[in-house]
């Protein structure tokens, strides 16, 4: 049987649409291996998915993971969330940056070869799905405003630690006076003088009907936003007075807002299993 790549098409497809460098849509997966398979997830990942499941896809062009060791995973908040039960489920975080106005191309292909992956038996199966969305860039606040790196650098500059905010609204309407308050008022007094260096807030849309039976569909799509703080410093040296309050806050701000996950997270150290040891 001929191998037939149709690589003419290659060249059409790069010709025409958008090919800017603004993270317009980003993929963003926190995942639960199961007990006792720590170390083998770590490997698959590390060795297999992150490129073939990810960064050999057409239109992503940034990649980072993430984890949370036990005192990082103790340091998590509300203790009953709506997105990790327990709130400590989820110990690794992979976050991509999709090129804007190339998610339905990007879609297309990630379903497919999801599918391939699968019946190749390259999919490691001993792993929950917390919290997995593909989600639209809404707003990025700096600290520094035009100096430092900007959002399309921030999953290569090598930040030291990253928090994941996830806030619901009580009903859709009142999800744009959240990000108004969020962009104006919540995310530019908290980033000054910080060691966060931005944040970038985005909000979660539909997974596709023929995704993986695996990955559960996408909640709060309609209420729902996230935000991702890129610190300098490890959050374990800036937790106190920084973001344990920002549940608090959210909750005063009368808008019907709760933040149902804060999470701190460590980078991972690329081909290596630093700290799978230090999950449990």
């Amino acid at each position: 049987m001929t191998d037939d790549t149709r690589g003419e098409l290659y060249g059409q497809l790069a010709a025409t649409g958008p090919y800017g460098v603004r993270p317009g849509h980003a993929l963003i997966t926190m995942v639960e291996p199961h007990p006792g398979h720590e170390h083998a997830y770590n490997r698959w990942y590390e060795d297999d998915h992150y490129i073939a499941g990810a960064m050999a896809m057409p239109w992503i062009y940034a990649g980072r993971r993430w984890v949370a060791t036990r005192d990082l995973q103790a340091l998590r908040y509300p203790p009953e969330s709506a997105v990790a039960n327990p709130v400590t489920a989820g110990c690794y975080l992979s976050t991509y940056w999709i090129t804007e106005g190339r998610y339905d191309d990007h879609m297309r292909w990630t379903v497919g070869i999801n599918k391939r992956l699968n019946s190749d038996g390259r999919v490691y199966q001993d792993r929950t799905h917390v919290f997995t969305a593909f989600q639209d860039h809404e707003a990025t606040v700096y600290r520094d405003g035009a100096a430092g790196p900007r959002d399309f650098h921030a999953l290569d500059h090598p930040y030291a630690g990253l928090v994941l905010e996830v806030v619901d609204t009580d009903e859709p309407a009142r999800r744009a006076d959240l990000l108004r308050w969020l962009t104006a008022d919540c995310l530019p007094k908290r980033l000054a003088g910080s060691p966060a260096a931005m944040a970038t807030v985005f909000r979660p849309t539909p997974l596709p009907g023929d995704r993986m039976s695996y990955v559960k569909q996408v909640e709060g799509v309609d209420t729902r936003l996230t935000v991702l703080w890129f610190l300098e410093r490890d959050p374990r040296e800036c937790w106190t007075g920084r973001f344990d309050g920002l549940g608090a806050e959210v909750a005063a701000a009368g808008l019907g807002a709760r933040a149902e996950l804060i999470a701190p997270f460590i980078p991972t150290v690329p081909g290596t299993d630093r700290y799978v040891d230090q999950l449990r």
